[in-house]
């Protein structure tokens, strides 16, 4: 599945949601479960049968999201340990948006290799657009960016080297 598409809708950077890949949809559902776990402290199958209810499911690459959401539940003292140190601040000043975001963002770049590094920045910068507070996603940016070159030294600096990114 290409994770890649053209942007269309009212503000810029914002997909129609027909237009939607299913990855993107997947991501959208796991940041919504994500966000219950983090705020409600609920368990990650108790919010997975409430999510699959939820308009829309369908549509998303199931797999990916049970990926996404027992995935980063399950080792979210390991993701927050890699976070933690691009911070500017404490975990408890952070929005809980933002908060999954970035979760999803090094879960990817970590264990889902068949999407591109700068795909995965793409798809989370959007989320937090999306989702997050008003400039939620430079923040969010700034962190995965931060963590890419760690996390996928070799493809970082492939696209270095052939001038794609600084």
């Amino acid at each position: 599945m290409n994770d890649q598409t053209s942007t269309t809708g009212a503000a810029a950077g914002t997909r129609k949601s027909s237009a939607k890949p299913a990855r993107s949809r997947s991501r959208e559902f796991a940041l919504q479960a994500l966000y219950q776990h983090i705020v409600g402290g609920n368990e990650a199958s108790d919010i997975d049968v409430f999510t699959r209810d939820l308009s829309g499911f369908h549509k998303a690459d199931s797999a990916h999201y049970d990926a996404l959401l027992y995935g980063c539940t399950e080792q979210a003292q390991t993701l927050d340990a890699l976070i933690g140190p691009k911070l500017d601040r404490n975990f408890a000043e952070i929005s809980p948006v933002e908060h999954a975001v970035m979760w999803i963002g090094v879960y990817e770049l970590q264990h889902c290799m068949d999407v591109p590094w700068r795909v995965v920045l793409n798809e989370c910068i959007e989320l937090a657009k999306d989702f997050g507070g008003t400039d939620g996603h430079k923040y969010v940016n700034a962190v995965l960016n931060g963590l890419a070159p760690e996390l996928r030294a070799a493809e970082v600096q492939a696209d270095r080297q052939a001038g794609r990114v600084k």
